[in-house]
């Protein structure tokens, strides 16, 4: 009964996609520039314009280009609510301690991203109070949005808040799946004298002496070309764990420490397996991916780098700018092979290690939240509401402005001018409804449609609408993460000799609580599936 119960959970998180591809066919594809009607609760009132600032993450905007663009979309942002903008660009590299910080001070900032991965993460800050609770607003200040975004993406957002159960955050319509790839330099693989079609339609398998012979070979080409310090696996090294064994991220794990998982089928993930949930780390499946990983380290085909938890984002992002890499991994985002290959002036293959797949976790993957302490927390949502369904409002912070980092093609697709657009590159897909975007011209002009449909095409994992409280753990919960903090990131990079190293690990997390935080959580597993 429980599987039968799950399964049909899948299908209603499927339909809640299909739901995607009707409301963009609907849409249709806008052009930048255009602007949408605004609901009732959207309309501009007289009086000064309201200040709202927001806090954005993954960019790389400079002050200059942020005026330039500020200035003319808060004049239309005035006419149509009443409001100005006030951004912070949040980066990759500044963005948790930063936004934690402030969240801790009580900033003065209105909205938020969020997601289920960030150290802002969006079930904890929920039932601790951060983010406003929007399902009484969602109706007057964002009707216009209630419509845009499927209803299975909104049962994503919900969780047990502080206010209770509801909606804390405005989920992103983006990729609302995973598909987890491998990254593979193309241009590099040719020049060892491979068959890039060939090898990369075959796909990759870890473990496989093929896969450590293309490494070789790649380090010795460029040693016999004077690049000594090339290492030709670069890796976020827990999306690698993840890549390589099929295990999903339980939603409302513990606080920067992903300690749970269960297992999928990688070419069926809506297939019922009768998997439940398990500290991973004491798996045989982990014991013989650490020992793999770090085979591979030692002969030379991962960077210390990857493997120090201060470098390992910045050398990753590093070499994958400069193609200085031949293997890597990625977490699959439709169509952005061709991003990749014209960032990086390289033929950028993404191989498939798994079928894609949706749960909360891809549902929670960006979203906006509304800060507590926000003075116009109505106002705010009525942004978010244009922000989502207004192509101009979503085109001008996302692609700047024509004529600047921008022009507008024949066909409605849009090309971009580089010398500007290099100083205003916000990241797409943690802004919102990307789908109202006019597709750039290495998309092509069906982007969009061909983007829903791969999306809609997506199973729904089993068990994926489930989502942890770990408050009931928290005391467990913190020993644990300390525990993993020490232990866990080194395995997976191939930094440490699991032979020595796991057997430590898994001892110091058992005493430290694991096996309690596992207990939980099937417990609340199958209150959720019955």
């Amino acid at each position: 009964m429980k599987k039968i119960v799950a399964l049909l959970l899948a299908l209603v998180m499927v339909l809640g996609l299909a739901a995607c591809g009707g409301q963009n066919a609907s849409a249709g594809t806008p052009a930048a520039g255009s602007s949408s009607s605004t609901s009732s609760g959207s309309t501009a009132s007289g009086g000064e314009p309201v200040t709202l600032k927001i806090w954005f993450h993954g960019s790389n905007v400079s002050p200059e280009a942020s005026s330039k663009v500020l200035d003319e979309l808060n004049v239309y942002l005035q006419n149509k609510i009443n409001a100005k903008l006030d951004v912070i660009w949040g980066t990759w590299g500044d963005f948790d301690q930063a936004v934690v910080t402030a969240l801790a001070g009580g900033d003065n900032v209105d909205m938020y991203f969020t997601c289920n991965w960030s150290a802002d993460e969006y079930n904890r800050y929920a039932r601790d109070g951060y983010w406003v609770k929007l399902d009484d607003l969602l109706p007057q200040y964002g009707a216009d949005l209630l419509q845009a975004i499927p209803e299975g993406i909104w049962e994503c957002a919900k969780t047990n808040g502080y206010d209770g159960m509801g909606i804390y955050a405005v989920p992103a319509l983006k990729d609302t799946a995973t598909q987890n790839c491998w990254d593979v330099n193309g241009t590099l693989l040719a020049a060892l004298g491979y068959n890039v079609d060939q090898v990369c339609s075959k796909g990759l398998d870890y473990y496989s002496s093929d896969f450590e012979e293309m490494l070789r070979k790649a380090k010795e080409y460029k040693a016999s070309q004077g690049e000594n310090d090339f290492y030709p696996l670069v890796v976020e090294p827990m999306v690698l764990e993840r890549l390589v064994n099929y295990t999903a991220i339980v939603t409302g794990d513990l606080p920067g420490a992903n300690v749970l998982s269960y297992y999928y089928d990688k070419d069926h993930p809506s297939k019922d397996i009768g998997s439940k949930i398990v500290n991973k780390f004491a798996s045989p499946e982990f014991a013989k991916f650490a020992a793999r990983t770090y085979e591979l380290s030692q002969k030379g085909f991962i960077s210390p780098s990857t493997q120090n938890t201060g470098t390992s984002n910045d050398y990753l992002t590093a070499c994958q700018s400069s193609g200085s890499y031949l293997i890597g991994t990625q977490s699959y985002a439709y169509g952005c092979e061709i991003d990749f290959s014209n960032a990086r002036g390289i033929d950028v293959r993404m191989v498939p290690a798994t079928a894609p797949y949706m749960d909360a976790t891809s549902g929670q993957g960006a979203m906006m939240a509304i800060s507590a302490v926000s003075k116009n927390p109505e106002k705010a949502l009525q942004f978010l509401n244009l922000l989502n369904t207004d192509p101009y409002v979503m085109t001008t912070l996302n692609y700047g402005l024509e004529g600047y980092t921008y022009n507008k093609n024949s066909d409605g697709t849009i090309s971009f001018i580089q010398e500007n657009r290099s100083n205003y590159s916000p990241w797409r897909n943690g802004m919102g409804n990307i789908r109202i975007l006019p597709p750039t011209s290495d998309e092509g002009a069906s982007y969009w449609t061909d983007f829903s449909n791969y999306y809609n095409s997506a199973e729904a994992l089993p068990y994926g609408a489930f989502i942890f409280d770990n408050s009931v753990v928290e005391t467990a919960g913190a020993a644990v993460a300390n525990v993993y903090a020490e232990y866990a990131f080194g395995l997976c990079s191939g930094a440490t000799d699991p032979n020595t190293v796991l057997p430590t690990f898994l001892q110091k997390l058992e005493a430290a609580g694991i096996n309690d935080i596992v207990n939980a959580a099937n417990k609340q597993m199958t209150e959720f599936l019955s």
